[in-house]
């Protein structure tokens, strides 16, 4: 299996670092192809200007620093999203990824006029979410876990009919303690045991 790991955080030592690694080498220990895109690191641009925006319909965007993106995409038979949730959604970084990444001639088809949109991304069987919310789990119910909603409804709608998902957090993430954290990497490793 092939995994498209998409890891966002800006800080290096975060926890969602420790959960990236921790994912990262329970799929490699499992056989499965890893391919890692840390999104800060590599200084992702995550603003769609204005002459993509007007071509979105129209095209997938031409910016060749997309282009390497794009070909991950279509790799991948699964993807796995790690990283924090801010404001009860994800983070800017991450919302401009799909933003310009999944887009028009790359994740889908628009239809010439009235119609369905046609998917591009049925080869991706597995989405996963991991993610930190320094919020508890019932108030981030309440809220309606956006972050969720988007990754797991949204973006699987365009992926393969039966694809498979799952979602873990940590609530509570700014009152975590060494050992709460500790029992969410072996959560993290259970997990992937079985995505």
């Amino acid at each position: 299996m092939r995994v498209l790991v998409v890891y966002c955080h800006p800080v290096p030592e975060s926890f969602c670092a420790a959960i990236r690694d921790t994912a990262v080498d329970v799929l490699k220990a499992r056989g499965w192809e890893v391919r890692l895109l840390d999104l800060y690191a590599e200084k992702f641009d995550p603003v769609m200007g204005c002459d993509e925006r007007r071509g979105y319909n129209n095209q997938a965007p031409r910016d060749p620093a997309l282009k390497p993106h794009f070909e991950l995409l279509n790799w991948a038979e699964a993807i796995l999203f790690v990283y924090p949730t801010w404001w009860y959604g994800l983070p800017a970084m991450l919302k401009g990824w799909l933003d310009r990444v999944w887009a028009t001639d790359v994740a889908f088809k628009l239809p010439a006029g009235k119609g369905r949109i046609k998917s591009l991304m049925t080869h991706v069987t597995k989405v996963g979410v991991i993610t930190t919310c320094g919020a508890p789990t019932w108030w981030s119910v309440v809220v309606g876990q956006p972050g969720r909603k988007t990754l797991l409804r949204g973006m699987r709608a365009l992926c393969a009919r039966r694809c498979k998902t799952f979602f873990l957090a940590h609530y509570l993430m700014d009152a975590s303690t060494p050992k709460t954290r500790a029992a969410f990497l072996a959560k993290v490793r259970a997990r992937l045991e079985r995505f």
